[in-house]
């Protein structure tokens, strides 16, 4: 689902429920935000050609966090890409995503997905693509979880920081939360920037009354 010019949200089916990694893509760059569940990298693959930017053409892969839904096919598409992709992570998510300690949350996972990190995200930094990609520390869901404003479209990827229902954000979803006071604080960064469309992993998008919904939060 194209969102804006060269933002396009995915949908990965999964378990009765649907994730939404985001595809940012021009002539010359590919960056992929995300990367799905283990098991579905075929599915990942279709979906990025269907948008019009596959595989081969990625540049870099932008990890909001660490959790497994999150970090999935980050193996699948090192291998695929030979290794030549950069990876962008917070500081606080790399020894999780580089299997270097268990993954909070799925710590029972015994052969969890891993992959080198490449560059480090930092809160407020501004990334060269796409007229420029913001990122905001959004701590909370985990202590390194970022999200990630597009300053051309406005458009802001939430992560796993907020959710939505049918176009509506939900605020926070504590019981997935590793510190909810601390996710909650995080979201009144959204305030200081001028936001079109929300893209939430789980629920998708919110393109109605943006503003005044963030500042229900």
């Amino acid at each position: 689902m194209e969102i804006a010019t060269g933002v396009h949200m995915l949908h990965l089916p999964f378990n009765g429920m649907a994730i939404h990694p985001v595809l940012l893509f021009d002539q010359e760059t590919v960056v992929l935000i995300d990367t799905g569940f283990p098991g579905q990298y075929e599915e990942l693959k279709a979906a990025m050609e269907k948008a019009g930017a596959p595989i081969h053409r990625l540049h870099a892969v932008i990890l909001t966090h660490q959790d497994i839904d999150h970090i999935g096919n980050l193996p699948e598409l090192l291998q695929e890409t030979g290794g030549r992709i950069r990876v962008y992570a917070h500081e606080q998510e790399v020894p999780y995503i580089q299997g270097e300690l268990p993954l909070i949350k799925d710590e029972h996972v015994k052969h969890p997905p891993k992959g080198n990190v490449t560059d480090l995200l930092e809160d407020g930094q501004v990334l060269p693509f796409f007229g420029g990609i913001q990122v905001i520390h959004t701590p909370g869901h985990t202590a390194g979880h970022v999200s990630l404003y597009l300053r051309q479209s406005k458009t802001l990827i939430a992560g796993d920081s907020i959710y939505s229902v049918d176009g509506k954000l939900m605020g926070l979803h504590v019981p997935t939360a590793l510190d909810p006071e601390m996710a909650q604080l995080s979201l009144k960064k959204y305030a200081d920037y001028e936001i079109t469309s929300v893209i939430c992993y789980h629920g998708g998008v919110s393109t109605q009354d943006v503003q005044a919904q963030i500042r229900a939060l």
